[in-house]
């Protein structure tokens, strides 16, 4: 049903000044089926939502007569436009159909991001934070949070112990890849976390409970959705209250007590497919937790081999696509191995002192 303008303002807050036009804020308790601007007013289809559920729609700018671009805001700051146009007069429609000239408005009704709730939609909230910027998603961490640029680079000069004969040349293209943390990986802001996840993807012990429940429990919804994995396999969801934008799940081999070629065959595909999955998805920083060594297993100072030595060879071929690889340790023997091993797949020019980040 088509309400007029008079109607209209009695959902719409304050008008705010912004440059290029009016800016209007809508109320949340309203969620828009489709909006008519015309030249002798507005006119609003809308029906009550029990929750506000963004439109899906485009913009028809090609019979609406305008000189200024009109801006609306949501009451969750997304803003979206009706350029200008000086042709025809008999509207603009923003909804669905099949409009000429469009343009597609992201989520316009407004939305509670409620990172702690239980129930709702874990699709709109997922689409809701991919589309913001780092300075809007920091405000809906759940967690303490380390900047990338707060974690330097790796270099091996200074370290005792290390090799002298590296398995790989140097390429300096790979140079500043790579970084060593020492701490939790669900403070790190990059664009994306491994999980060490288990073939259900609904959470578990170690690295996996951590992760989980530092990102909320809507990681676990869209995690039920995607049917599980398996062994050397990666999925990917949104990292919800974690400083990462992106969580890629992975599920490492089981290997008690020995190792053969099919468990550091699937240990490799699990760092394969994890770098893929970011890049497919444009995550230009993951960080890296040690896959299989806990419960699975599988022995660290052999894994260690498998993730360098997967991570340097997909880095051979992709290094454009990726500014920063991180191997994040918890446990001091892990360090060392990582330290002891990583001139032997990344050698580097040799600096005064090593560079690595510890808590």
């Amino acid at each position: 049903m088509a309400i007029q303008i008079s109607n209209l303002l009695a959902r719409i807050r304050t008008p705010l000044l912004q440059a290029g036009g009016p800016v209007f804020r809508v109320a949340a308790a309203v969620r828009f089926k489709h909006i008519i601007l015309t030249p002798g007013g507005v006119q609003v289809g809308s029906r009550p939502a029990t929750r506000p559920v963004p439109v899906r729609g485009h913009i028809n700018t090609a019979n609406f007569t305008t000189t200024t671009a009109t801006h609306w805001r949501s009451s969750t700051g997304d803003y979206f436009s009706v350029p200008p146009r000086k042709q025809g007069s008999s509207g603009t429609v923003i909804g669905t159909g099949a409009p000429t000239g469009s343009l597609h408005t992201g989520a316009m009704a407004a939305m509670k991001v409620d990172l702690n709730a239980t129930e709702g939609d874990w699709k709109e909230i997922k689409e809701f934070l991919l589309s913001q910027p780092l300075e809007v998603r920091r405000k809906h961490y759940r967690t303490d949070s380390v900047r990338l640029g707060d974690i330097p680079a790796w270099t091996h000069a200074g370290v005792s112990g290390c090799p002298e004969v590296s398995h790989y040349p140097k390429n300096q293209k790979l140079d500043g890849k790579i970084s060593v943390y020492s701490g939790n990986i669900t403070v790190l802001e990059v664009d994306a976390i491994v999980n060490a996840a288990n073939q259900t993807l609904l959470g578990g012990g170690g690295v996996d409970g951590a992760i989980h429940r530092a990102a909320g429990p809507l990681l676990k919804k869209e995690c039920a959705s995607l049917h599980g994995c398996q062994t050397g396999q990666a999925k990917v969801t949104c990292g919800y209250g974690l400083p990462a934008k992106y969580v890629i799940h992975t599920v490492g081999p089981i290997a008690p007590g020995s190792v053969g070629e099919a468990e550091k065959s699937a240990l490799r595909s699990c760092y394969n497919n994890s770098l893929r999955k970011a890049t497919e998805n444009n995550a230009r920083s993951v960080a890296f937790p040690c896959i299989s060594t806990g419960i699975y297993g599988y022995p660290p100072e052999q894994a260690v081999h498998e993730a360098l030595a997967t991570v340097r060879e997909y880095l051979e071929e992709h290094h454009h696509k990726l500014d920063r690889v991180i191997f994040c340790v918890f446990l001091p023997k892990d360090q060392e191995l990582y330290l002891h091993n990583l001139p032997l797949y990344f050698p580097v020019e040799p600096t005064e002192t090593p560079l690595m980040n510890t808590l």
